[in-house]
C-alpha cells in the first residue's frame, strides 16, 4: 500500500503579504525537492484541482497540499529531514491555529491517485472519531517517531 496525506493551513496573512515571502519563494523548491526524494510518487499540481478544493473544503483562505509515498518513512524522511523542516518550523508566522486536525494520512492501493472529496472524508472522520486505518496522523504509525520531537499534529 501506498500513503496519501493532506495537509490544510488557514493563513493568517495574505500570500501577497510581503510577510508571506519566507513560505511563498520556498514552495516551488520544496515542491522540486519532494519530487526528487526516494519514495515520493506524486502531489496535487494542478491549480484547478486546488480551487475546487478550497470550495470543498469552504475557505479560500487556505493552503492545501496533498501528496502520495510508498511509504510513512518516506514521507517522515522528507517531513522532518530537508529543508522542508526549516519551513515547517516558521509556519506560526503566516499560519493560524486551527481547532481541528488538519493533517490526514490513510492508506491506497498502489496507482491510486487520491482525490479532494476523498480526503475531505478522511480528514472529517479523523477529526470526529480520532485515529483509525481508515484516517489517522503520525501517532497511529508505531514505528514513525520525528514527529515526536517536532510536536507535529
Amino acid at each position: 500500500m501506498h500513503l496519501a496525506q493532506i495537509n490544510v493551513a488557514q493563513w493568517k496573512i495574505s500570500p501577497q503579504d510581503p510577510r508571506a515571502a519566507g513560505f511563498m519563494g520556498n514552495i516551488d523548491r520544496v515542491n522540486a525537492l519532494a519530487a526528487r526524494t526516494s519514495g515520493y510518487v506524486w502531489r496535487l499540481a494542478d491549480h484547478a484541482e486546488e480551487m475546487r478544493a478550497l470550495k470543498v473544503f469552504g475557505n479560500d483562505a487556505l493552503i492545501i497540499n496533498m501528496s502520495v509515498w510508498e511509504t510513512p518513512a518516506a514521507l517522515e524522511h522528507f517531513v522532518w529531514n530537508t529543508v522542508h523542516k526549516q519551513i515547517y518550523e516558521r509556519k506560526d508566522e503566516w499560519f493560524g491555529a486551527a481547532g481541528d486536525q488538519r493533517f490526514v494520512m490513510w492508506w491506497i492501493e498502489p496507482g491510486t491517485i487520491p482525490t479532494i472529496d476523498d480526503a475531505k472524508l478522511r480528514l472529517d472522520h479523523l477529526n470526529k472519531n480520532g485515529d483509525s486505518d481508515f484516517a489517522f496522523g503520525w501517532a497511529h504509525l508505531p514505528h514513525i517517531k520525528l514527529w515526536q520531537k517536532q510536536r507535529c499534529g
